[in-house]
């Protein structure tokens, strides 16, 4: 049974919600799952939704999402303002249109393109759109230089590693494309170098390198990868670009590790993609896909629309959609400036590597990375205990704290972790808060007999993924 459908006193499930009483003269309850008859006064209506929401997870001490919780009041103030207009309609809303382009073109500076003022992309609703796109894009580039080599099309594939989030595997599958996943092996916990280019081939339309897996917080080595697949086409002739999830990586690596070379300073890096709503500080959902140059989108991909009175291009696969996000994240590059972005970053680090630090000093934990990447670091615990990672999630999310425990894909399936994301707005004071209660948790878990939840209990009901969207 979905969680939003409570079972009634009786075992079925409940079909109307009774109004608070001191908001009507009258007894009155409107129905669960059908149209009400009659309307609601606008206070009652409001009052009933905002009751229910209220059993919802507190956001800013939800330590699983990567999604931004925290914006200024000016942000939200200009996101407010901005509910009203359709980000498609370029015409009748030509400044936001033209801070869209700004935002791609400061990207395309933040990244090291070759030319940041021919550089090409666009917004969209979040990064696994932004994935699509990239994704397509290697495939219609690849299916071009087939047919004017004479050759067939009828078998790409995309190397990517298991620690992929599931938007890679949507793409494989609504776009047709066999996905090459490299399993995780011993320490390997991301995609390698040497692995990616055994798994490639002249059918390869491109590899995916994640800078910043879910799993763990970890960086992909990308220069490595590149480096790997010049060495292949020197060997083989065959071409294999790179496109890089940059997801989260991609607003935090440009500021707190300027030198590390993951960008379009590579010349095999073909398009990058990131969240503006993770680590670019929006609220959801934007995210970005840029190319380093016109010659890494296909022209066919690029459609001209004559809409609402002006003919506009457009790539990206939705339409409709609301233009607040992309003005916050104009607001947001104009407030923080490169300086601004990497002193956030840069603490949300610090709180991570503190936390990491001071987690595996209680004994029962072990690291698996310790926030020194992206501000994520994934943990488990060691050794014969009366407790799992799922008992230690459960305890945490009692004191309201939402600390995810999850398994690793195949070939890892053996590692059970926990997660913490620090994301601006969690501070020093609420990391001590966590830990204070992450002491009490294991104090009253260590009086357990066994597990109670987990693959080390049979009562374990919670249904893992073996690659779960943790993003």
């Amino acid at each position: 049974m979905p969680i939003a459908h409570q079972p009634s006193e009786t075992g079925g499930e409940r079909t109307e919600i009774p109004v608070n009483p001191v908001l009507t003269r009258e007894p009155v309850t409107v129905p669960r799952f059908a149209f009400p008859d009659g309307e609601l006064d606008a206070d009652v209506a409001y009052q009933v939704v905002h009751d229910e929401l209220m059993l919802d997870g507190n956001a800013r001490l939800n330590l699983a999402t990567f999604v931004t919780t925290w914006a200024e009041p000016q942000a939200q103030q200009l996101m407010s303002e901005s509910f009203d207009k359709n980000m498609i309609d370029k015409d009748e809303y030509p400044r936001t249109a033209d801070l869209e382009q700004r935002c791609v073109r400061m990207l395309a500076d933040l990244w090291r393109a070759p030319d940041p003022a021919t550089a090409i992309g666009c917004s969209t609703t979040g990064s696994s759109e932004a994935c699509m796109l990239g994704g397509l894009a290697l495939k219609r580039r690849w299916q071009k230089a087939r047919r004017a080599s004479g050759q067939p099309t009828d078998r790409p594939n995309i190397v990517m590693g298991a620690n992929v989030q599931v938007c890679w595997d949507k793409f494989a599958n609504f776009f047709e494309v066999e996905p090459r996943l490299v399993p995780m092996d011993g320490r390997r916990l991301h995609l390698g170098a040497a692995e990616a280019v055994a798994a490639c081939d002249e059918n390869t339309i491109g590899v995916v390198a994640v800078l910043g897996s879910t799993f763990d917080g970890s960086f992909e080595p990308v220069e490595e990868i590149c480096t790997a697949l010049d060495d292949l086409q020197a060997r083989t002739g065959v071409d294999v670009p790179v496109h890089v999830d940059g997801a989260s990586g991609a607003m935090v690596a440009p500021f707190c590790d300027p030198d590390l070379l993951w960008d379009f300073r590579l010349p095999r890096v073909a398009s990058i993609n990131t969240s503006g709503h993770k680590f670019g500080l929006v609220y959801p959902g934007v995210g970005w896909v840029l190319w380093r140059d016109t010659g890494a989108l296909p022209e066919e991909l690029v459609f001209r629309v004559n809409y609402l009175g002006g003919e506009m291009p457009t790539f990206a696969l939705n339409f409709s959609r609301p233009g607040g996000q992309v003005i916050a994240q104009y607001y947001n590059f104009l407030r923080l400036g490169r300086e601004g972005y990497r002193r956030v970053q840069q603490t949300c680090r610090d709180v991570a590597i503190d936390l990491a630090v001071k987690i595996a000093e209680m004994g029962p934990f072990r690291l698996l990375t310790d926030g020194s990447q992206l501000p994520v670091f994934a943990f488990v615990l060691e050794g014969e205990l009366p407790y799992s990672v799922f008992d230690v999630s459960a305890g945490l999310r009692e004191a309201g704290w939402l600390v995810p425990a999850y398994t690793f894909p195949p070939h890892r399936e053996d590692i059970a972790a926990l997660r913490i994301v620090v994301r601006n707005g969690f501070s020093h004071d609420l990391a001590e808060l966590l830990l204070d209660d992450l002491r009490r948790v294991l104090e009253r878990l260590e009086k357990q007999t066994a597990p109670q939840r987990g693959r080390e209990s049979a009562s374990f009901s919670h249904g893992t993924s073996p690659r779960p969207d943790l993003g």
